[in-house]
Parts: structure tokens; sequence; C-alpha cells
């Protein structure tokens, strides 16, 4: 399976898509027992996976866990050159282009490069942006960077524009794990009339109007963790939301 050209496919038939973001540090095996349960019985379209600082040693043993268990694709979203593994489907090249940090923008690609070329895993390159969410999060601290403030769609937009004639193939803008709130509506509208790439938004969503409202401002796909490693009644409440 291609996983760029489903996420296109889904796009072109109008289908909002749905990502369950893992983090092995915030999780156990028997909690994702469960949310494995519910990403099927709901139809979730992907696992991501991964962290801005991972701590335990179960990255692939939650991979392995995921594969062995349903048929959803596994994409790494990686916190660092670290997290690669061949058991996964793909894995999202990011580059932080709403930072100014270089090693965010290709010093650590060129690390992982040799090893990516090696692997099975299919790489979609992606403009990574963070955005202020009110409060410091992990990956702006790991990130050494400043995220585009909350109020500045203009930036977001123009940084996106940017990303997309650099050659990327999808736009993810994220305000952090364990953020206080999500991006505006008017942002992500702003930066969905400027591109024609899959739009990924994630950060903050803790309902199934948040996840909602971000469908409705333009988003492709919306990725949901820390909330749903709380609850992960979430999952149904916001595939419910997507079928209405």
């Amino acid at each position: 399976m291609n996983i760029y050209n489903t996420i296109a496919d889904k796009i072109k038939q109008q289908k909002k898509q749905f990502a369950v973001l893992i983090d092995p540090d915030k999780t156990n095996k028997e909690k994702l027992t469960h949310i494995i349960k519910e990403a099927v019985k709901n139809n979730v379209d992907y696992f991501f996976i991964g962290g801005s600082l991972i701590t335990d040693n179960n990255f692939e043993d939650y991979i392995q866990q995921i594969k062995e268990n349903c048929d959803i694709p596994v994409v790494i979203f990686p916190g660092n050159t670290m997290q690669i593994s061949s058991y996964a489907d793909a894995i999202l090249f990011l580059s932080l282009i709403s930072g100014r940090n270089p090693e965010m923008l290709i010093g650590k690609h060129v690390v992982a490069a040799p090893y990516l070329k090696k692997s099975k895993l299919e790489i979609i390159p992606t403009g990574y942006m963070l955005i202020d969410s009110g409060r410091p999060t992990t990956a702006l601290y790991m990130s050494n960077s400043s995220p585009i403030p909350a109020d500045k769609p203009d930036i977001a937009m123009c940084t996106a524009m940017a990303g997309e004639m650099l050659g990327l193939k999808m736009i993810y803008m994220d305000a952090g794990s364990g953020a206080d709130k999500i991006i505006s509506e008017m942002m992500i509208k702003k930066v969905r009339n400027s591109i024609s790439l899959p739009l990924i938004i994630g950060g903050g969503i803790k309902t199934a109007e948040q996840a909602l409202s971000c469908f409705n401002a333009g988003a492709d796909i919306i990725v949901v963790g820390n909330a749903i490693e709380e609850n992960d009644s979430l999952i149904e409440h916001i595939a419910n939301s997507i079928k209405k």
C-alpha cells in the first residue's frame, strides 16, 4: 500500500481522515491493546507513532503490536533520528519549516538519509509547522525553535506556500503535545486556501467538536494523541462526527 497515494485518493473522494497518535512514553501495552480495538471498530485511517522525547525502549515493540493486531497503516512521526523502524509502513520525513534551526531543517535529515535509503519505509517529505498554543510544549523545547504566533495566519500561509514550492508533499500544522488550545479556524482556512497539498492538523484536540471545527476549516487529516491516551472512547466520538 502506498500511504501518500491513499491519502491523496481519499481527499479526491472528499473523505476526511483520522489518525491516532501513539507516544510510546505515554502508553503501555495494555492501554495500546484497547486503543487498537477502538481504532479498528471505528475505522481509524492511520496510526502515527513517535514522540519528541522517547525514554522507554518500546518504539519498535509498539509498532509490531499494532501491525500484529490490525491492518491500519502505521506511519512514523519522528521526534529524532533514532525513531526509524522497517516494521512501519511509512515515515513523515519532517522538515521544520516554521523554525530557523538548521538541524531541524536539514541537519538531522542528512544523518537519517542512509538508514532510510536502506529501509523499506515509504518516505513522505512533510513540511512541519509548529504553532503557538499558549504554553511551552516538548516539541518546542526539543526543536529549539520559535513557533508561529497563533494570531499570525498570514505567516502560516506564506510558510506553507514556501513548503509547497520547495517540493514537500504534505503540510503538518501542530500546536504540540499537551497544547492548551487548538490551531484557529482562521489560520487553517488561510493555509488551506493557499496550497494544494494534503493538510494535517494536530495538537490540543480534545473533543469531537474541536476535531469537526478543524475539518470544517480545511484539514484533510486530524491527529489526536494525548486526549485518546486519557480516554480512548474519544475515538468513537470523533469517528462519528466525521461520518455525520
